[in-house]
């Protein structure tokens, strides 16, 4: 299969240029059931990509429509049927209209009024049209929808959202408008019958694609970015999310493999933007998250070494307050002796002259815990000739004064507790070393995992069917930032663990 569809993509693309991943989106849209939008100016090959999708489509029929803000139901879905009127049935003759298309292109697909709306978006999704009184199924594979612009109105939204690939074409580049002038109008070689997708291959390739499983990895990089699309607002709808998941089983099924890989999530780029402008951040965000699992998260792992440092260092520095035969607390006094007092309070002085408070009528006795002088508190405080103050109602001289106690400015000494480093038991230790190895562990395993994808870019990205070759250089540049990151956390958390074995034991 994967042969059969390089085939088919390589005559899709002929005479193209630069059009290679609409091509290939486009032929993927029709395998999954799913729809694509082109949105860009005209001139751009937007018909044509739905043309060239028709060649490859054996049997079923070819249906194109511009759609004007005057366009009328019939355009799409057909005339209604005379003869049934006059039988008081009210049903239109599909025949060559889009109700019995197998493969359809819509230009201008945002003018679609009121009128039209609600059949298309019946017939877009669950591929059926109410002719009448039935609800009849149709053959619909796929609709190639264009735009110059994106939908304006809220009635439009879910119209946008019937279409779960999205790209952004423009003419082609300045290094390929040379290549652009020399093309000629030679006809693509003719396609081998046997290489022609029916609609019969169509329903086989979806069955068997979605009982592929995920890849764990993959799990994990759907919910993170699911997170990353909320905290940017950009709205994802759960429809959105099991369309996008199908898709990406049909391109690993398709692809040859046996499961969804995170390579394949590369084409989520085209599936959860809103605005053109959001592609670029997906596809930067997924690329940044192509070394990470639930378990070797580089954010997780920095968060989680930031709390084993933390505790690590609280333990090396955690002391027991050690006490006498009587159970009461010792501490360390200013001469270094054992004491049970945790403190003392003391006369203070400067330069060994006492100091003293002011007389307690001052606001701040203490002069902002400096205190006074003798010679400061008597030249300030004290009569000059009768070296007195009038202290709580009577007259006290200057020598009384500094002889009262109360008057003494003290200062308040914090003895430092008589401790030990606490010990450990060897079963507190033995945790913690367990609990950074089951790290150690699993950063190995990542490893091996980074290693191996590094070793299969080649094979796993450069040759796949539905990923542009261009993106195996970027994706090893982003593994081997990876692997670089993990391995300086992985030395952090070694440092770790040998801190923890050094710690005091019982």
């Amino acid at each position: 299969m994967k042969e059969r569809l390089n085939r088919l993509q390589q005559h899709l693309q002929h005479g193209l240029i630069e059009r290679d991943m609409p091509i290939r989106l486009a032929l993927l849209a029709m395998l999954s059931g799913e729809h694509l939008l082109l949105i860009g100016p005209p001139g751009t090959a937007k018909s044509e990509l739905a043309r060239r999708l028709r060649q490859v489509f054996r049997g079923g029929q070819y249906f194109e429509r511009l759609l004007t803000k005057f366009s009328v139901p019939e355009e799409l879905f057909g005339p209604l049927s005379i003869k049934a009127l006059e039988e008081d049935r009210y049903e239109r003759l599909t025949g060559s209209y889009l109700p019995s298309a197998s493969i359809a292109f819509i230009d201008e697909i945002f003018k679609a009024n009121s009128a039209i709306l609600n059949a298309l978006l019946t017939l877009l999704n669950e591929r059926e049209f109410d002719n009448g009184a039935q609800r009849v199924k149709t053959p619909l594979a796929a609709v190639i929808g264009a735009s110059n612009e994106l939908p304006e109105g809220n009635e439009l939204d879910a119209l946008y959202d019937r279409f779960l690939l999205r790209y952004e074409i423009g003419p082609v580049s300045d290094e390929g408008f040379h290549q652009l002038l020399q093309l000629d109008d030679a006809p693509a070689p003719a396609l081998d019958e046997a290489d022609l997708l029916s609609a019969d291959d169509l329903v086989a390739i979806q069955a068997v694609a979605i009982q592929l499983p995920l890849a764990e990895d993959v799990y994990y990089l759907l919910g993170s970015l699911r997170d990353f699309l909320r905290e940017r607002h950009i709205t994802v709808s759960d429809r959105r999310w099991r369309k996008a998941v199908k898709l990406l089983q049909v391109a690993a099924w398709s692809n040859g493999q046996s499961q969804v890989q995170v390579w394949d999530c590369w084409l989520l780029q085209y599936c959860l933007w809103h605005l053109p402008r959001q592609r670029e951040p997906i596809l930067q965000w997924y690329q940044s998250h192509l070394g990470a699992d639930a378990v070797v998260n580089p954010e997780r792992l920095k968060r989680l070494i930031g709390v084993w440092r933390e505790t690590l260092e609280r333990e090396r520095n955690d002391k027991r307050h050690l006490g006498n035969e009587k159970g009461e607390r010792l501490y360390v006094d200013h001469q270094g002796q054992l004491t049970t007092l945790s403190g003392r309070e003391y006369s203070a002085a400067d330069d060994g002259e006492p100091l003293y408070l002011a007389p307690p009528d001052q606001a701040d006795r203490s002069n902002a815990d400096q205190g006074h002088r003798r010679e400061e508190l008597q030249e300030r405080f004290f009569d000059d000739h009768y070296q007195q103050s009038h202290v709580d109602g009577k007259w006290v001289g200057i020598s009384e004064y500094t002889a009262n106690p109360d008057n003494r400015l003290m200062r308040h000494e914090s003895f430092s507790p008589h401790t030990e480093p606490v010990r450990y038991s060897e079963s507190h230790i033995r945790e913690r070393v367990e609990a950074t190895q089951d790290l150690l562990d699993a950063i190995d395993r990542h490893k091996q995992v980074l290693a191996k994808k590094l070793a299969s870019i080649g094979s796993d990205v450069a040759d796949h069917l539905w990923i542009d070759p261009g993106f195996a250089a970027p994706a090893r540049d982003n593994l081997e930032q990876s692997l670089a990151v993990i391995e300086d956390l992985e030395v952090q958390i070694r440092d770790l663990q040998e801190g923890f074995r050094q710690l005091p034991r019982q």
